[in-house]
């Protein structure tokens, strides 16, 4: 609620810019003036006791209910603005502000109701994305006690520099052998494509009770890189994944505790060959300070299998803590945290367990309206245990990946997204040892 005050407290200023209340005389001008200094319950104290005379005066009906509304008499504000309506159906600013006072009263579909005329009717874009978190705060606050499902659709279009995630030259020296030099094959040397992804996801959220929901969700990714030459058939590192979840979360003031199932199977090539299995069990604990601040610790433990490659079969188990800030206004959103954890291996091949920690970054902040850039940043560093059975020595990874992109909402629903990504993990070991940019456009419908 506290977040709707300030949406509130700002579409109030944005429309005071667009349209002027209008001068009509000595009372409508005192009552301006009044609450052009912040001053509404002297405007009230004013307006109030000339209502049975002046009732049905768009000027003055409109100051009344302004004032009444500043003063939480959001009842006697839906009365007098409604006369405005009633005189004047085009007037935007007193269609917001009764939007404002049916929410605060409660009445959320009312609310919907006008915030949707008020943008019909031509408002600047600051205003209507103003509008479009009014609506979305709503939503969110109507879909508290009912089940609701959510889903979307995405299509990408991208150049990858480095599908295979491969090293750049094509020969390297093996100390098992001594030292000998052997020459890499095409899929084991770094190798550019196009490609087109198509993912689509739906979740749902189902109440148990004021305090416990269920929630569970199923997202599938479909990738297809270019067909090149018969020197290499990209087709070979096409991908597909499947992610489900289901889980339950407990709200309890300001703390919400979560506990979820996870479950991730992925294909690769053109034939969709069975690669890897990734199934386990996640508990969160979330914190909300306040709506500007919010701090999040979690616990996961999962089981990772490879069919065909039993021997790099891992065990998994990471924790780690994260922050949350938005600066005031709600326009940037700053966010941080890291982890730390290990993966052990179940097949007696010690060379590919490791302990990891890691650290994670990123900011969201609003460039304008109907834009959002989104930057992240993490590291990671992997230290295995075990030594490699043809480079006779442990491997130490140490990862960074960098993610900047734009948002641009066409509409409410429909965003076009061009993004970046750079990863480079920096490896003892030669063909570990990898750099990729990856660049692309996206189209995302969310429903």
């Amino acid at each position: 609620m506290k977040t709707l005050r300030r949406l509130c407290a700002y579409l109030a200023v944005l429309l005071a810019c667009v349209a002027g209340i209008a001068r009509a005389d000595a009372l409508t001008d005192q009552a301006r003036a009044l609450l052009d200094k912040g001053d509404a319950r002297a405007a009230y104290a004013l307006l109030e006791p000339q209502e049975a005379q002046r009732a049905g005066d768009p000027d003055y009906d409109f100051l009344l209910g302004l004032s009444a509304l500043e003063l939480g008499k959001n009842t006697n504000a839906v009365f007098a603005l409604e006369r405005v309506i009633a005189v004047n159906p085009n007037h935007v600013r007193a269609r917001a502000e009764l939007a404002r006072a049916y929410l605060a009263l409660g009445e959320n579909q009312s609310a919907k109701q006008e915030f949707d005329t008020v943008k019909k009717q031509g408002v600047p874009p600051e205003v209507a994305a103003t509008i479009d978190k009014f609506l979305s705060a709503i939503e969110r606050i109507d879909e508290q006690g009912r089940t609701v499902w959510r889903g979307f659709t995405e299509l990408a279009l991208g150049h990858d520099t480095n599908i295979n995630a491969a090293r750049a030259g094509n020969e390297i020296a093996i100390p098992f052998f001594g030292g000998l030099i052997f020459p890499l094959g095409p899929t084991q040397v770094r190798q550019p494509s196009n490609f087109l992804n198509f993912s689509a996801g739906l979740n749902v959220r189902h109440p148990i009770n004021p305090e416990l929901s269920l929630n569970a969700g199923l997202t599938g990714s479909w990738r297809l890189n270019q067909r090149r030459s018969d020197e290499f058939d990209a087709s070979q590192f096409d991908n597909s994944t499947l992610d489900g979840n289901v889980g339950l979360a407990l709200t309890r003031g300001k703390d919400v505790y979560s506990a979820i199932f996870q479950a991730n199977t992925m294909y690769v090539g053109s034939d969709g060959v069975h690669y890897r299995d990734t199934y386990g069990i996640t508990g969160q604990w979330q914190h909300n300070y306040d709506p500007r601040n919010q701090a999040t610790a979690y616990v996961q433990a999962s089981s990772i299998e490879y069919p065909g490659q039993r021997n790099r079969n891992v065990y998994r188990g990471v924790m780690g803590a994260a922050y949350g800030h938005a600066l005031a206004g709600f326009k940037t959103v700053f966010y941080g945290g890291g982890y730390l954890g290990f993966e052990n291996d179940r097949e007696d091949a010690s060379y590919v367990a490791n302990n990891l920690w890691g650290l994670r970054a990123g900011v969201q902040h609003e460039l304008a309206p109907k834009w959002q850039l989104l930057a992240n940043a993490s590291y990671e560093n992997r230290r295995y245990r075990g030594e490699d059975p043809l480079f006779l020595k442990n491997r130490h990874d140490d990862q960074f990946n960098l993610s900047v992109s734009l948002q641009y909402k066409i509409l409410r629903e429909l965003t076009l997204s061009p993004q970046y990504t750079y990863t480079r993990n920096n490896s003892n070991i030669g063909t570990s040892d990898y750099t990729r940019h990856v660049v692309s456009v996206s189209l995302r419908h969310d429903f």
